[in-house]
């Protein structure tokens, strides 16, 4: 499938013309992808149904996930919505433009298709320069889920988008490597508490901080979607990246504590796949695989977040056949990333 029209852009100073004739595009329902600070969205006007309904066939994306719709300023987020408690205040004012989103009661213009036929909308502001220069330009709001195929490993540049979605979308901007590198922290504020939906790398402790004084509580939802349920019954889910499998290569996935290295080893020795079909992850442990094909992750969660997934982009192109990964930390810094590597191994 011939690769999409790519523009490369100034992530810091980016064209008008260029960034001009992407919102055209986006004003007459077309799909164009853009990059974010955390991952590659495939973008749409969210208000236009029909684009809509396109992202969602684009993606292979199931009816019962919702989109994200992407703002430039508070103000264009509170139009998206019919409440906007205090705690939206507060939490737009520390991390906005950064990796939140909100979910919160919608206003009665923004199609169902975007929000799963839920009465909620997820928001946020992109802290990209390329990204918030498209949403000014094209004066409407953007839903952009990640631009890939459903399920699969998220695209953190522009070639990762061409390879994923091929000519699926009008137009691809390059602005570079995303800096987050997995997605936005997704907090429900529809009830009194903040309920966070899909963990990242703004942290329960960050939120709580935020919201300190507040009365509101902050608490993380476990329930999760079958990746393979029928659209037409299965429940919808109040944010994108609740699915069981998500964010997944196609190569098979082993996740492992530091203290089960020598089983994981002895397992892949009975295995005995050939030289270059595995790929390891590892941060503390070594597993005696050629040099090649182990890869040592970072110790700080914001490195290792913006290397994860072009590490597993990688071994794909590869044609691993078996990633093996060490699991990070069990703390709150790490737990976006700990969520992406266990639905990645389902």
């Amino acid at each position: 499938m011939a690769g999409a029209p790519l523009l490369t852009v100034d992530p810091n100073n980016p064209d008008p013309v260029v960034v001009e004739h992407a919102a055209a595009l986006l004003r007459r329902g077309k799909l164009v992808a853009f990059p974010t600070e955390t991952v590659y969205g495939l973008g749409a006007n969210a208000l236009d149904p029909d684009a809509v309904v396109a992202v969602y066939t684009a993606k292979g994306r199931p009816a019962w996930n919702p989109v994200i719709a992407h703002v430039p300023d508070v103000a264009a987020a509170r139009a998206l919505t019919r409440h906007w408690p205090p705690a939206a205040d507060r939490l737009a004012a520390a991390f906005w433009p950064g990796p939140l989103t909100l979910v919160l009661p919608k206003a009665a213009h923004v199609p169902d298709v975007a929000t799963a036929g839920l009465d909620a909308v997820a928001v946020r502001i992109p802290a990209h320069p390329v990204a918030l220069a498209l949403l000014r330009a094209a004066g409407v709001p953007i839903a952009a889920p990640s631009a890939n195929r459903f399920t699969q490993v998220s695209p953190t540049n522009a070639q990762h988008v061409q390879a994923s979605l091929g000519d699926r979308v009008e137009l691809i901007l390059d602005g570079g490597p995303s800096s987050v590198g997995i997605e936005s922290t997704v907090v429900d504020l529809t009830g009194r508490d903040a309920v966070i939906l899909r963990p990242g790398m703004i942290t329960a402790a960050d939120l709580e901080r935020a919201l300190g004084g507040s009365g509101v509580a902050v608490r993380t939802a476990t329930a999760a979607v079958s990746h393979d349920a029928p659209p037409a019954t299965a429940t919808a889910q109040r944010s994108p990246g609740m699915a069981d499998r998500h964010y997944a290569p196609r190569a098979d996935v082993w996740l492992f504590d530091p203290a089960q290295q020598p089983e994981i080893a002895a397992a892949l020795a009975q295995r005995g796949d050939g030289a270059g079909t595995v790929t390891a992850l590892l941060r503390t442990t070594t597993l005696g695989l050629p040099d090649r094909t182990q890869v040592r992750m970072p110790d700080d969660p914001a490195a290792y977040a913006r290397a994860l997934y072009a590490a597993l982009h990688t071994a794909d192109a590869a044609g691993a056949s078996l990633i093996v990964i060490e699991r990070p930390p069990a703390d709150d810094r790490w737990a976006g990333l700990r969520d992406r590597l266990t639905r990645a191994a389902r």
